[in-house]
């Protein structure tokens, strides 16, 4: 779950992604948001299938389009390891909300809790056709202010993690991080293979020999009992909860279970039955052996997100700087709803999330659990709007609700977008604007669906480069030569 975002909600052409957030998928849908059946996992965790993309959306039928907040981004992290290994990653790892997640953006901080709510977009190529982003932010972290962190991992130490990239990486990043916390944060070490171990209790940061020994102590053989390890986790953090601190289990895995219980139903289960104790989840999963989809349907039910970390520079940065960075919750149960005006949209159509969706009248229903934001995060969704003949005036309304992490009191903000907002061409609009759509885009080309046709990768990776400079945003730099390695691994036939 990556860990500096923003929530946006975008509404495009086909080739745009929409970057929304919602929670675990056993939640009914409206066709705004057809409810999806969790993408299936093998025993191992890995997807066998992508999920179906939905069709566009009639507004008349059904105007409000619903759906939980998300923070994920392990799906354009794995992508990144596996292009830059020179393979195109599956298509069922593809999740475009995700991609859009995993860069910066600029939309405004709230004054106090809870989030921002912005509108942009732009007019596309293909007739009546425009692209809405609307982005919800929450304020940042003061590092000095935060509340102590309690921080169990649950570490996986089964055979398949000896490969390189798995448990030496794990090991770098931990013995890093306990020299980056607070001498007054507690970390636990849970190790488990074919059973779990616990190498450490919660213990003070300060006590930085006995962490460092537990560590040192961790090494790779047997089997992944995922599930007990799991359990075993959430267990010692439950022993040693305190209120006023943040009590969260950290699971760092190649998410791949083969002993115990394997069925992902039971573990996510397992793990939604601990997540209601005030215990989040951070997921991140290693290796280029990677079982996406139970990683990121584990974070899902336990209140978290998900990360991928493929090399030890990543690794340090999202275990140095993203973690600590992000320990607290500044929303619970977050969701969105974006209700169409029918006389100004023919038709939308929301880009990815397509496991996440929720039933419109789910969205105040407190009962229906949404997504869990930390500070300073924001997602970017995006749709593709068709707009009525002679549409002019308001058309939508973008609406987040949330519930307060201390006192638990529902609130919520809203945004109006008119047409006016979203009636400039494409390529006068806002950099970070132009590079979501290629950034979504890019991922649907991935997974090579009814949505791909089209897309043109070099254009794209002119599109981002050139924010890259504008920006001077590294990591967008980087993408464009990553669109442009896919590019001639999977030429246009």
């Amino acid at each position: 779950m990556r860990i500096r975002r923003s929530v946006t909600i975008v509404a495009g052409v086909a080739g745009l992604a929409l970057l929304a957030g919602c929670t675990a998928a056993q939640h009914s849908s409206s066709n705004g948001g057809a409810a999806q059946p969790v993408r299936p996992a093998g025993p191992t965790g890995a997807a066998t299938e992508a999920p179906a993309e939905a069709p566009p959306v009639d507004a008349r039928t059904t105007p409000k389009s619903t759906f939980a907040l998300d923070v994920d981004t392990a799906s354009y992290s794995y992508a990144r390891q596996r292009l830059r290994a020179g393979a195109l990653p599956a298509a069922a790892t593809v999740r475009p909300e995700e991609f859009v997640n995993a860069f910066r953006q600029d939309y405004p901080e709230p004054a106090g809790s809870g989030f921002t709510v912005s509108a942009d977009g732009a007019r596309l190529p293909a007739a009546d056709t425009r692209l809405v982003r609307i982005g919800l932010r929450t304020r940042g972290e003061d590092a000095a202010s935060r509340r102590d962190a309690a921080l169990t991992f649950a570490i996986d130490t089964s055979g398949s993690m000896a490969e390189t990239g798995k448990l030496d990486l794990v090991k770098d990043a931990l013995h890093t991080l306990v020299r980056q916390l607070r001498p007054t944060d507690r970390v636990a070490i849970v190790a488990y293979a074919d059973e779990p171990r616990v190498l450490r209790e919660l213990t003070p940061a300060r006590d930085r020999d006995a962490l460092d020994g537990a560590i040192d102590d961790l090494s790779a053989d047997g089997s992944t009992n995922l599930g007990s390890g799991v359990e075993t986790a959430y267990r010692v953090a439950r022993e040693g909860y305190r209120s006023g601190e943040t009590n969260r289990v950290v699971l760092l895995s190649d998410g791949l279970a083969n002993q115990g219980d394997t069925d992902s139903r039971t573990i996510l289960r397992k793990v939604s039955e601990q997540a209601g104790d005030g215990i989040t989840l951070l997921c991140v999963g290693v290796g280029g052996d990677y079982g996406d989809a139970l990683m990121e349907q584990l974070a899902d039910h336990g209140h978290g997100m998900a990360v991928y970390v493929g090399d030890r520079a990543n690794a340090r940065r999202v275990f140095t700087t993203q973690l600590p960075a992000n320990l607290e919750v500044r929303a619970r149960a977050a969701k969105a709803q974006v209700t169409f005006d029918p006389k100004q949209v023919r038709q939308y159509r929301l880009i990815g999330f397509d496991d996440r969706r929720l039933a419109a009248n789910d969205f105040r229903n407190d009962a229906v659990d949404g997504g869990w934001v930390g500070p300073g995060h924001s997602v970017t969704a995006l749709y593709e709007v068709t707009l009525a003949r002679g549409a002019s005036g308001r058309l939508a309304e973008a609406r987040v609700r949330w519930q307060d992490p201390g006192s638990g009191r529902a609130r919520e903000a809203a945004r109006t977008v008119s047409v006016s907002d979203v009636d400039g061409p494409l390529a006068d609009a806002a950099p970070r604007l132009r590079a979501d759509q290629a950034v979504a885009a890019f991922a649907e080309w991935l997974r090579n669906g009814r949505y791909a046709e089209g897309v043109r990768p070099d254009r794209l990776a002119d599109t981002v480069a050139a924010v890259a400079r504008s920006t001077e945003d590294a990591d967008l730099r980087e993408l464009a030569g990553l669109i442009r390695t896919a590019a001639r691994l999977r030429p246009t036939r």
